[in-house]
């Protein structure tokens, strides 16, 4: 089952050039486009099924920088500032607002970690207070628990996933940009060495830039360039019940369940970490760079299904650019939810939250994280081909930190000033070797 997800008018004819050309309409995309378009640039923005479809409409919806990895700090403390300029600027509502997370544990070594993290973030001038037992049952006393302690970050918060994307496309058309929904891009042209044109099912789009925010999908698209990007999805599960009648945290973590607050007064429910592992081809192709990371989560990673194969996002196949491709055949990529998950993330929801007894469930769904050996994004200009930049594996980080993500990628394209370092998310990282020519496959 999807998610509740806006949908917008867009126009069903991408124009004949372009400055640049973004592939993708989640929420790397469509604001990487307003912030060219923001500059005055002539942007199109081509998405295969519906914006904001995919993962972007299926997260948390949470925009912290409560523990996040170094290299992502700067750009979820940017995020943070421009969700709320965006909101200003273009009168659009993605829901955001600057709730607070609150994270409780009973958990010595746990704590341990957030009071590391806390000292670290003093550091780069992020507020987060570390809470004592007393303070944590005060602020989590909606669960009627003891806690040992816990964490509240002040200065972050959530937006809707199922505003956010189109609420941003809309801007993006406001200012002159076009946005074309049910419209493939098939691959690249090339023309003295760089790009020269998108091709996509309904034609080719002139440009010497073009954005690849591909998501889930990224990984097979580079392939077709001749492109090695490691990259593996993970399946995750999420349920949201009806309001109830006492007001609950708006945005709660802990190690058994998490809860966010939806803004028609829904709350979406899911278990941190946990997640189907379905193998696919891709999987099997970049499982060795995949193994650490995955060694570290094998108590929450479980083995899966054919979820993944039959999505087609992870094929190692090469495809025609005349003829359909498995974007066209598969244009949202809507796996089942893990029913043994959402069970179990209801029946932990409930015992931590007995208010939630009194409500129902209303949706359950799934979507796939597109993740990196690393955890970090890949961000950047591809080598090997000039006016290519790609933008993808964001680990399930994406959505908070999409506006500054977009004004990122906005400002190596346009060869502005960066808005933070873009060196930790260099996607040649992953296998120097590998870039700067055609892969070996």
């Amino acid at each position: 089952m999807s998610p509740p997800l806006h949908h917008i008018n867009t126009s069903p004819k991408p124009p004949a050039s372009a400055d640049v050309v973004v592939i993708g309409g989640g929420i790397i995309g469509v604001f990487t486009a307003y912030y060219l378009a923001k500059r005055g640039l002539s942007v199109a923005l081509v998405e295969k099924g519906r914006i904001g479809a995919e993962q972007s409409s299926r997260n948390w919806g949470w925009c912290r920088q409560q523990n996040r990895d170094a290299r992502e700090l700067p750009m979820a403390s940017k995020s943070l500032d421009l969700w709320e300029r965006f909101a200003a600027e273009s009168g659009e509502d993605t829901g955001f607002h600057r709730c607070g997370l609150l994270y409780l544990s009973n958990d010595e070594a746990e704590l341990s970690r957030w009071s590391s993290w806390r000292d670290f973030a003093k550091t780069a001038g992020v507020t987060t207070y570390m809470l004592n037992s007393r303070q944590a049952a005060q602020r989590g006393q909606a669960t009627g628990r003891a806690w040992k302690g816990g964490v509240f970050s002040p200065s972050d918060g959530t937006a809707d996933p199922g505003k956010a994307a189109p609420a941003v496309a809309a801007a993006l058309i406001k200012l002159g940009g076009s946005v074309h929904q049910n419209c493939a891009a098939r691959g690249i042209e090339m023309e003295g060495g760089r790009v020269s044109g998108v091709i996509t099912e309904a034609g080719v789009i002139k440009t010497r830039t073009a954005v690849l925010a591909g998501g889930a999908w990224a990984s097979s698209f580079c392939r077709q360039l001749g492109i090695r990007f490691p990259q593996a999805s993970i399946r995750q599960s999420i349920l949201s019940v009806s309001p109830v009648e006492h007001r609950l945290p708006d945005a709660l973590f802990t190690a058994g369940v998490s809860i966010t607050r939806r803004n028609d007064g829904r709350y979406a429910l899911a278990i941190s970490g946990r997640a189907r592992v379905d193998v696919t081809p891709q999987f099997m192709r970049f499982a060795p760079q995949f193994v650490p990371m995955f060694a570290k989560r094998w108590r929450s990673l479980l083995p899966g299904g054919l979820e993944g194969i039959r999505g087609g996002h992870e094929t190692l196949k090469r495809w025609r650019l005349d003829a359909p491709t498995p974007m066209e055949r598969v244009r949202i990529l809507d796996p089942k939810p893990d029913l043994a998950t959402v069970r179990e993330t209801h029946r932990r929801a409930v015992e931590l939250l007995p208010e939630l007894r009194e409500a129902r469930i209303t949706d359950a769904w799934a979507g796939f994280v597109d993740s990196t050996p690393d955890g970090v994004p890949g961000i950047g200009e591809v080598p090997s081909i000039p006016g290519f930049i790609l933008a993808a594996g964001f680990s399930g980080h994406g959505f908070g930190i999409g506006p500054g993500a977009g004004h990122l990628i906005a400002d190596l394209a346009t060869g502005a000033e960066p808005i933070v370092d873009p060196l930790p998310y260099r996607p040649e990282r992953f296998s120097d070797s590998a870039w700067g020519k055609v892969a070996d496959f």
